[in-house]
């Protein structure tokens, strides 16, 4: 029993010295944390200015009804408000509203004019502005006007008078890795030049809905309303992103936040000052994912390129060589796996540009050359003839002349979905009555007979792919049962 408890003993004097070496080494190496948070805040703050909007808006006539969804939702961080104590006149068509907003000061190399300044922003933010102030930490206001906005993107450039503002440096975003530290600075509720630190927690949003084209920074540095449009800056104090969105409850943080790349806000930011506009690639595919049954008959691993629903008449795809049915697995050399990555790959490359697409096809590997075009930003009848598909829950007709003429389609190349039925396999894919289906496993049907003996050749596997056109877009459906 003496024994067991001088073992202990010499266990804990010799754990004590050590123990209080970690605790000291770990305040050192918070001590440093602080230090390199403080120098970017320091060599940032100079360039990030708060912007207060002036302009009107159109009253509601009565507020939407509110939808049982509506605690979760994404939110811009700019909210127009009118000024304390004020009730300005109305007249019956518009209001006067004022709201805050963030912005700073970028470093541009083509477009340059002598005496001005550019900042970048968020469309949101200027969008309906009559009137746009630029306040500095040092207390210099200015007057600043609209150089260019891109609603698609939400990012704008606002220009002030004066050339002695530092720029921030832009970083290569493509660069950032989740976890790394980012520091958010902007003026959440009209609190100026305000600083909140955090890590990026992901990369590469798409599908959020928010904009036209996505690539979001997702991050949990503290952001609120007043910060949209302010910097997302690295460590070293170059930008990143632009602070846009967040995804909340409340109306506040939540620890899920939303920036524009710095990578893409910049090329569309130095398109705005050289054209006042923006150019995008076109490609003229229809895209859709690859999703595991997809991919299962396509014979293809998941995960692996997206695949090409309807390719446009005379577009660069269709010229270039690429049809229906194609996986897309790479665009300039590098992978494509993410539909809204690869539209804003192809959307920033330069109309005119040559570009390689790698598909697979039936099995077989091509590299195809397609000439990028430029994207034009303002671009019930019965029939005898049918055959019912039980086990898909479907019911097929004729494509007569008239209903395709009613559909928008071509006659004699499809059969129409005449019924489904609800919770069927058919009805959890989404299709409904007048889509017309145009391929069974790759193979056209011009009449319900040819659509009854593809479904029959289908066999034992009960697996059978469509190429459906349903409401003006071709893509593919995998069906089982």
């Amino acid at each position: 029993m003496k024994q067991s408890f001088s073992s202990v003993l010499l266990i804990t004097f010799f754990l004590l010295p050590v123990y209080a070496g970690a605790t000291d080494g770990g305040i050192d190496s918070l001590r440093e944390s602080s230090k390199a948070f403080a120098h970017v805040a320091e060599s940032t703050s100079p360039s990030v200015a708060l912007l207060r909007v002036e302009g009107s808006a159109q009253p509601q006539a009565a507020p939407p009804s509110r939808s049982p969804f509506d605690d979760d939702f994404l939110r811009r961080f700019f909210g127009g408000q009118l000024p304390p104590g004020t009730q300005p006149r109305q007249s019956p068509q518009s209001r006067r509203v004022v709201g805050q907003g963030s912005g700073f000061v970028f470093a541009v190399d083509d477009g340059l004019v002598k005496d001005t300044t550019y900042l970048l922003t968020n469309n949101h933010v200027v969008e309906n502005a009559d009137k746009i102030t630029v306040t500095f930490p040092d207390g210099r206001e200015f007057d600043a006007k609209v150089t260019g906005r891109d609603p698609k993107s939400d990012v704008a450039v606002v220009e002030i008078a004066t050339a002695d503002i530092p720029a921030l440096p832009m970083a290569d975003s493509s660069e950032l890795v989740v976890g790394e530290w980012v520091v958010a600075i902007g003026n959440p509720f009209g609190l100026s030049h305000t600083l909140t630190v955090g890590v990026v927690s992901a990369k590469g949003r798409t599908g959020i809905g928010i904009n036209d084209y996505e690539d979001f920074i997702q991050t949990d540095a503290a952001i609120n309303p007043g910060n949209s449009g302010g910097p997302l800056v690295n460590l070293d104090g170059d930008v990143v992103g632009i602070n846009t969105a967040i995804f909340s409850r409340s109306g506040g943080s939540m620890g899920i936040g939303f920036a524009i790349p710095s990578t893409l806000a910049k090329g569309i930011a130095e398109q705005l000052i050289e054209n006042g506009s923006v150019t995008r690639g076109h490609l003229g595919v229809v895209i859709q994912p690859l999703t595991a049954d997809l991919a299962e008959s396509f014979d293809i691993e998941p995960g692996k390129g997206i695949l090409v629903g309807q390719v446009s008449p005379d577009s660069p795809a269709d010229k270039g060589g690429i049809e229906a049915g194609d996986i897309i697995v790479a665009y300039d050399g590098k992978p494509v796996s993410d539909i809204g990555a690869f539209r804003n790959r192809v959307a920033a490359t330069k109309p005119g540009a040559r570009q390689k697409l790698t598909v697979l096809r039936e099995g077989k590997t091509l590299n195809l050359s397609i000439r990028i075009g430029q994207l034009d930003e303002e671009a019930q009848v019965a029939s005898n003839d049918t055959a019912s598909a039980s086990d898909l829950g479907l019911t097929v007709q004729t494509l007569t002349p008239a209903i395709a003429e009613e559909l928008g389609v071509e006659a004699g190349t499809g059969v129409v979905v005449s019924n489904v039925v609800p919770g069927s396999a058919a009805a959890t894919t989404g299709l409904r009555r007048g889509a017309v289906i145009l391929e069974v496993n790759r193979k056209a049907v011009a009449s319900p007979r040819d659509f009854e003996r593809a479904v029959d050749a289908a066999g034992t596997s009960k697996r059978i792919l469509l190429l459906v056109s349903q409401n003006g877009t071709q893509r593919f459906v995998a069906l089982s049962w």
